[in-house]
């Protein structure tokens, strides 16, 4: 696992997400202690305690009306939140789940009790466990930041660890959810309207990732920064008049890891599309958006 840390540094990243296991299997192998020791130490040579994160298995569904399903997802859950508290981790990042044949209200309350079973197991935790944001495809519940409030709330009156629940807002997902981020207008609407219902404090991870489908398409699909439908362009003032400079340029968000989910392949020259993809972010923190507010040069993503 360390390889990914001296990865993100040799693309000049300071940031970092990672699965800690296999997301596409319940069989879990242990850690090796020698990978954990090789991990702490690179992450003690680049200091970057508090901007990892990890992403859980896709395949848990806390949600889940299937009794056998439910606990299975709660168990491997668990040992998601275990292997971040042996690696350091300060953050982990799961979907809420599907309610799929039982109703929205039932699936929300089977997530919050799931909680409630794995924070009680762990009164030493941590790591902070951040419920993202989705599209809101088929069943899948947190499209709305209405709906991620409510169950953050209903989690924290379950098990009274307001510290240990938190959010992560993916643009991808927002954008193809409902969220107009395609102009700076649009876009602080949308802040303002996760402020009023989340609180941006309690945003602690973001993903910023272009959305090649329309807004509102409930279609997941991540697009290059720039090359979709929130970016409308690569330019600087393109980028800098799209939502994307609203999210870098926020003052509440300024510290919170940024965390590109963006197809992971080369640029027709052979540059890596994660460091034009960084780059493309970075330079909106250093020039005024169309209303004259400059932002912070120091960011994370």
């Amino acid at each position: 696992m360390a390889s990914a840390l001296v990865e993100a540094e040799r693309l000049g990243l300071d940031c970092l997400q990672v699965f800690t296991k296999n997301q596409q299997q319940w069989k879990v192998r242990p850690l090796e202690p020698d990978a954990v020791t090789e991990w702490k130490h690179e992450l003690d040579r680049l200091g970057w305690h508090d901007r990892i994160v990890s992403h859980a298995s896709y395949l848990i569904n806390l949600a889940s009306p299937d009794d056998a399903l439910w606990e299975k997802s709660i168990d491997l859950m668990g040992v998601e939140i275990d292997r971040c508290e042996d690696l350091a981790i300060p953050f982990l990042v799961h979907h809420p789940g599907s309610s799929t044949t039982s109703s929205a209200e039932c699936g929300l309350e089977r997530i919050a009790q799931a909680y409630k079973r794995l924070l009680a197991a762990r009164r030493e935790l941590r790591t902070i466990l951040c419920l993202e944001n989705t599209v809101g495809s088929g069943s899948h519940l947190g499209r709305t930041f209405e709906e991620l409030a409510f169950l953050r709330a209903r989690i924290i009156e379950l098990t009274d660890r307001p510290d240990h629940v938190a959010c992560c807002i993916d643009t991808c997902h927002a954008h193809a959810g409902g969220y107009d981020l395609a102009t700076r207008e649009s876009a602080d609407s949308a802040l303002r309207e996760l402020e009023r219902h989340v609180g941006l404090r309690h945003v602690r991870v973001l993903h910023m990732n272009d959305s090649k489908g329309a807004m509102g398409s409930r279609l997941d699909r991540h697009a290059h920064i720039g090359e979709g439908t929130i970016g409308n362009g690569t330019s600087g003032a393109r980028l800098a008049a799209s939502g994307f400079g609203s999210f870098m340029n926020n003052p509440a968000l300024a510290g919170v890891p940024k965390i590109l989910e963006t197809p992971k392949e080369d640029s027709p020259k052979g540059t890596p599309m994660d460091q034009i993809n960084a780059r493309r972010l970075r330079r909106l923190t250093q020039n005024s958006d169309p209303a004259g507010r400059s932002g912070q040069t120091r960011r994370r993503g």
